[in-house]
């Protein structure tokens, strides 16, 4: 029981500590600035198919991704139904959409 319970407790917190690696915490502050450099760059849309536009998604390797040159911000843009939508570049997930 007592090895059940622990391995339990383990599986538990090594799930709950990769959920927490993949959550992206984007400031408001940032978001400004994100929203400010994208509207600036005048980049066509990118039409997605086939593909969910929500965290945790995977952009296939047709779809151009942005550079984003926002202090502290490292990842890669594309904008989607005039959603931002923030890419991690080496895995090419979705890691935030900032809604209109």
């Amino acid at each position: 029981m007592i090895r059940r319970t622990l391995a339990a407790l383990a599986l538990s917190t090594a799930l709950s500590g990769s959920a927490l690696a993949q959550t992206v915490v984007i400031q408001p502050e940032q978001e400004v600035l994100i929203r400010d450099y994208v509207t600036a760059q005048k980049v066509a849309p990118a039409e997605i198919t086939g593909v969910e536009i929500a965290v945790g998604a995977t952009l296939p390797e047709t779809v151009e991704l942005h550079t984003l040159e926002v202090p502290d911000v490292t990842y890669r843009y594309v904008v989607v139904d005039g959603k931002t939508v923030l890419v991690e570049p080496e895995t090419r997930k979705i890691v935030h959409v900032i809604e209109k």
